[in-house]
């Protein structure tokens, strides 16, 4: 059984919206320094290429956190499965992440990371499925793309452990031939 890719977003439209993104952040933290938290694995492309961009120092911690297992469906049970390195007290943190849907993963996480006494805790992500938002009090600072409730694959977003490495976003298109 093979899967079929659907290009949702390009390679091109992705940087043009992450170089976007980036000029806006740099702008308002101007002068400041952001400690970004790169939630893995999804989110490593997406972090590394938003880094690159930004124009204020940054620092980087890396989080594993999961609540889905081999399918295409969140468990709703949020697990640690590998916490930050450095301590958040004091700083300017931006949470960044591939996909946010149900919010789950993200409320959970905020408060967590809300008791380690940042100065501010913000959060940005390649792509948002507002319609799919069971934790309504999750706010997306820094969105690039609103995207529709299919499941995408791409730019560190994967189906199975499979296609993070494609440098746009698709959608899956299961075969069940």
């Amino acid at each position: 059984m093979a899967d079929r890719i659907r290009v949702l977003l390009t390679e091109e439209e992705v940087d043009r919206r992450i170089n976007e993104v980036a000029a806006k952040i740099s702008e308002e933290y101007e002068g400041r320094q952001i400690h970004l938290i790169c939630i893995l694995k999804g989110g490593v492309f997406f972090t590394c290429e938003l880094a690159k961009r930004l124009t204020v120092p940054v620092s980087l911690d890396f989080m594993s956190v999961s609540s889905y297992g081999a399918g295409t469906e969140s468990s709703g049970v949020v697990r640690i499965l590998k916490d930050l390195d450095e301590p958040l007290a004091g700083k300017d943190v931006l949470i960044v992440e591939d996909i946010i849907d149900s919010g789950r993963t993200l409320a959970y996480l905020i408060e967590v990371l809300k008791q380690r006494g940042p100065k501010s805790i913000r959060l940005c992500t390649l792509l948002d499925k507002p319609e799919r938002r069971v934790k309504k009090q999750v706010k997306v600072d820094y969105t690039c793309f609103t995207i529709p409730d299919e499941f995408v694959v791409g730019y560190g977003l994967d189906y199975d452990q499979k296609y993070r490495n494609l440098p746009y976003i698709g959608v899956v298109e299961l075969d069940n031939k």
